[in-house]
This record gives structure tokens, C-alpha cells and sequence, in this order.
């Protein structure tokens, strides 16, 4: 059993000290934030929206612009969508890219939605006691950006895909910036750095990508917070009886539990819930043959301890983990989960609460007609998928958490999470809606 599957308890507390500090350890994870950007994005904002600075403003061109790529299709903008909530466009388990647009990556794409500006800097906070390691009350990890959180600064995942061979493809930094010099905007990046920026071509790929942050940080899109969910917390709207069951399933600690990782409660600060606790966490999702990568036997996408991450590789316990993603939007999405493995919300609540009921809807089966639970991890590395947390406790045969009406109403609730929620009717008089102790804020 790996030490990371914390007691609901304790996974509790850590998870709401981690939503209560996000802000403070966003300015940390955002360096260039100053302190009054951290606190005016508390405020509420206004009904129209702020315009974008000057930096940020380009930033919006280049996270665009396909021309700098080595096909000269593709952009940030075409596998982080604005139409898609700044996700993928389409249900591709992992998407096209290369100088061609014919090279597949390795993992399902992730919003960049709500987390940006919210998301700590990666950490591992221990137990002081070996004894309290290696129990299951030691916390998980947590932080950082990315499906494996190798990145704590939103510039430097910015630029991976600018040299990722399956994704923008380019050479070296020399030839992004020379893309950079010939652009319609050059004149402008100029203006803003100074008419020698090109002079090094490491500086001028640097500012670029600090400008990506910029635009990613104060663009609104990128959290607008107009879900009937939002609507909901504030007493605009009401939830149907269906929408109802639904969150109470989600937040049953012994049923789907879903809220212990997928935080749905106000923050301490009066923030609207961003539905994840950062922290990561091992499924068991099945493999995926739909990735090229995983056509080699041999090949394993294990998440923290690699093949992409390299830095902390050399602790198995990490084997298998992958960051909590945010639902925000979930019902927008045809792909789900790091290896892309299912492509409508439903087969991905079914497996959630049938993988270890009837896991051989699941999983394939071995010559010997059993079941291969975990057949995305290596053998040994497969002690790390959680099964001490609901409803991931269950033997075979046995009831699943949710039956067919139950997974209606909880997506019933996750549809109440996309964006773009106009209300037909305003609420009855007397209508009941949540109760919070701090007035309600938005980051």
C-alpha cells in the first residue's frame, strides 16, 4: 500500500489548508505578481471586464500565433481552446502535432482553466516521523503545473511545447525567436522590451513566454466564474431535485467521495471552489491503446516518477500519481483522465465507481482468464492505486457506490460547473439556497 493514501481525515485538512493558501502561494508559483495583483484578485469582478495590460495584450497574440511552430498550424490556442474552455477542441486522447501534425503525445491535454492563478508550487509536505511515513496518514503531494506538476511557473510549462517534438516542434530557442522577429507584432514586443531584445535569443523567448503568463493570469476567460454552480453560491439560482442528488452523492464521504479531492466548499476566504485539491493521487485508469506510446509493451506513463518528469523518479512511491484536475467545465470535455482512456463523462463516472466491483468491464484478461487490474502501471509499481479511499474499497461482485440514476444525477451537478449559465427564470420567492459564514469572493 503506498504511503500516500492519507485518511479521509487527514486528506481532509491538508486539502482545506491547501485551498485556504492557494492565493498566498500563487504569487510564489506566478513570479512577476506583485502583491497588489494578489489582492485585487480576490475582488469581485466588474461587470465589464478589465482591459488587458500592454504585456499581457501580446501575450494573446503569441499564445495564438500557429507560426511559431514548425508546422505553421499551431498555436497554444489549438489544443488549450477559448471555445473549449481552454481545453482540447475535440475528444483525441492525446493530440496531433510535429512538423506535420501527424505526431501524437502521450497524455490528454488538461484546461488551463481557474487553476493558473491558483495553483501552488509543487511540495511533499512529511511527516517529521518515520513511523507516521510510513503509515496511510502521511499526505500526498501537490502543486505545480502540469498532468505531473514538474513546472511551478506558468513560463516555464509555456515552453515546453515549443520544443516538444509531438507538439510545436521547434529546434532551439534561436528559432523561436527568429519566428518571434518576423511576426506582425514584432515591432510592438519591441516597444515593450526594447528594441535589442532580439540581440539574445534566449532573453526574447523568455519574455515571450512571460508574456503568455501575463495573458493567462489577467484574461478573464480563463476563470470567469458564470456556472450556474457560481450563480448558486451567490443565491441567483437553485438547483433541481436532480441537480441536488447529484451534489449530495458527490459529497458523500461513503458513497462517490468525490468532494475529498474535487473541494466544492466555499474557501476560507469566501473563494468559489476551484474542484481540486492539487494534490495527486493513483487511479488504476486502464491502458489506453489509442496512444501510439503505449504500442511498446514495455512503455509506462507513471506520472510523477516518469518517463516525462525525471527530477523525482527515484521514489517508486511516486509511481502511478497524477495531479487531481479541476471539474470546472468537466461536461464540456470528450477525453478524460492523463491517458485520455474514455471519452464521455458517463464511462468515466462508471469506472470511477465499478473499477473494483466489476472490474473486468474494465481491465483485460490474462491467458489464464483473469483479470489484469492496474495494466497501465509496471506489476510492481500497481501497490501505489489507491484502494483504502471510497469508493475505491470495493471487491469484486460486490454493490458499486452509484447505480445508473445515481451517475445521472451527479452529472446533472457537474453540468451546474460550465461556464456560460443564464438563468431562464429568476428564484422563487423563498427559494433555499447555500448558507456560507464569509461573504462569497472570486479569484
Amino acid at each position: 500500500m503506498t504511503v500516500f493514501h492519507a485518511r479521509q481525515a487527514a486528506r481532509r485538512a491538508v486539502a482545506t489548508a491547501l485551498a485556504a493558501g492557494a492565493t498566498a502561494l500563487a504569487a510564489v508559483a506566478a513570479p512577476g505578481i506583485g502583491v497588489a495583483h494578489a489582492q485585487s484578485s480576490q475582488t469581485q469582478p466588474s461587470q465589464s471586464q478589465p482591459a488587458l495590460s500592454d504585456v499581457a495584450s501580446l501575450g494573446k497574440l503569441i499564445f495564438n500565433d500557429p507560426s511559431l511552430s514548425a508546422s505553421g498550424r499551431m498555436s497554444c490556442a489549438s489544443c488549450h481552446s477559448p471555445a473549449h474552455a481552454y481545453g482540447p477542441p475535440n475528444g483525441l486522447a492525446a493530440q496531433l502535432g510535429g512538423s506535420d501534425l501527424r505526431s501524437q503525445g502521450s497524455r490528454a491535454v488538461p484546461t488551463l482553466g481557474y487553476v493558473l492563478n491558483r495553483t501552488p508550487v509543487w511540495t511533499h509536505v512529511q511527516a517529521a516521523s518515520v513511523f507516521e511515513r510510513l503509515t496511510d496518514a502521511d499526505s500526498p503531494p501537490a502543486g505545480g503545473f502540469a498532468w505531473d506538476g514538474r513546472y511551478n511557473t506558468l513560463h516555464d510549462q509555456a515552453l515546453f511545447p515549443l520544443f516538444n517534438p509531438n507538439e510545436m516542434a521547434n529546434r532551439d530557442t534561436a528559432d523561436v525567436a527568429a519566428k518571434l522577429e518576423r511576426a506582425p507584432y514584432a515591432a510592438r514586443f519591441k516597444q515593450l522590451f526594447g528594441e535589442t531584445i532580439f540581440v539574445s535569443k534566449d532573453a526574447a523567448v523568455h519574455q515571450a513566454m512571460q508574456a503568455v503568463e501575463r495573458f493567462e493570469l489577467e484574461e478573464p476567460g480563463f476563470h470567469s466564474y458564470t456556472s450556474k454552480f457560481d450563480a448558486y453560491l451567490d443565491g441567483k439560482a437553485e438547483f433541481t431535485a436532480s441537480e441536488m442528488r447529484g451534489k449530495k452523492l458527490f459529497d458523500d464521504p461513503n458513497g462517490g467521495n468525490c468532494a475529498s479531492c474535487h473541494i466544492d466548499q466555499v474557501g476560507a476566504n469566501g473563494a468559489h471552489p476551484l474542484f481540486t485539491d492539487f494534490q495527486f493521487e493513483a487511479l488504476g485508469v486502464p491502458r489506453n491503446p489509442e496512444l501510439r506510446a503505449n504500442r511498446d509493451p514495455k512503455y509506462y506513463d507513471k506520472g510523477l516518477c516518469g518517463p516525462v518528469r525525471t527530477d523525482v523518479s527515484s521514489n517508486k512511491n511516486y509511481c502511478g500519481l497524477f495531479k487531481t484536475p479541476t471539474l470546472r467545465n468537466v461536461a464540456t470535455r470528450g477525453v478524460f483522465f492523463h491517458n485520455g482512456r474514455f471519452h464521455t463523462l458517463r464511462d468515466a463516472l462508471r469506472f470511477y465507481v465499478e473499477r473494483d466491483t466489476n472490474p473486468e468491464k474494465w481491465y483485460p484478461k490474462d491467458r489464464q482468464g483473469h483479470v489484469v487490474k492496474f495494466d497501465d502501471l509496471p506489476v510492481a509499481e500497481r501497490v501505489n492505486v489507491d484502494i483504502v479511499d471510497e469508493p475505491l474499497t470495493r471487491k469484486p461482485g460486490g454493490k458499486p457506490a452509484w447505480n445508473a440514476r445515481d451517475i445521472d444525477d451527479v452529472i446533472a451537478f457537474l453540468k451546474t460547473l460550465d461556464d456560460g449559465y443564464l438563468p431562464s427564470n429568476p428564484p422563487t420567492a423563498g427559494a433555499r439556497f447555500v448558507k456560507v459564514s464569509a461573504p462569497i469572493k472570486r479569484q
